[in-house]
């Protein structure tokens, strides 16, 4: 069973519909218990970066969640703020993050004049940066939808999974053990998204 986290930060049905898509068995849940019992869980997430961390603090399930990706070692993908969350920190917060990645979310800056926007929103290509089975049998050329205003900066380039442009390269996804994190949003990518999902679900 996949549970996605339900914190209250973000929409989450889609992703919901997404696994049942392609047949996968997974719930929404707020319950700590329900986390305990996972499979596999998915933490997603839109919105500000200390909102995030104090709703999973609120309802207990930085501990649990702790336990299930450190010690059982649970594999669990975070999306877009959800990824943000499980790196050190982020410039748009003062709180810190889960830390299981020596990385931080940082702020998209463009000189005055540039045409290009802040957030970074609509399709983007990921240049995978090492062998994953997450992108297993993907489609050639990858695009993914993307909506953020915050780009993780990875110190460890050994966690980097994949790699996108906006005026400047950022990690758009890492990957260590039984940890994945990507910034764009599967759940609406179309077929690209639908596979990565189902390669998730298979680990």
């Amino acid at each position: 069973m996949i549970v996605i986290v339900d914190y209250a930060v973000g929409n989450i049905g889609s992703i919901l519909n997404m696994l049942k898509k392609i047949g996968v068995e997974a719930m929404i849940s707020s319950s700590a218990e329900d986390l305990e019992k996972a499979d596999k869980l998915i933490l997603p997430g839109v919105g500000a970066f200390d909102s995030g961390m104090n709703k999973l603090q609120e309802l207990g399930f930085v501990d649990v969640l702790n336990k299930k990706v450190l010690e059982e070692k649970t594999p669990i993908l975070g999306i877009c703020l959800g990824m943000q969350l499980m790196t050190k920190g982020s410039e748009e917060g003062i709180l810190p993050g889960l830390g299981w990645f020596d990385a931080k979310a940082v702020k998209f800056i463009f000189e005055n004049g540039s045409r290009l926007k802040v957030p970074h929103m609509g399709w983007n290509y990921a240049d995978t940066a090492k062998p994953s089975k997450l992108f297993e049998n993907m489609f050639d050329d990858p695009r993914f939808y993307f909506v953020h205003s915050y780009y993780i900066k990875c110190n460890c380039t050994e966690d980097v999974l994949s790699e996108t442009n906006y005026s400047v390269g950022f990690v758009s996804g890492f990957e260590r053990d039984n940890i994945y994190g990507v910034q764009f949003h599967p759940e609406k990518s179309h077929k690209f998204g639908l596979r990565f999902l189902k390669n998730f679900s298979e680990l």
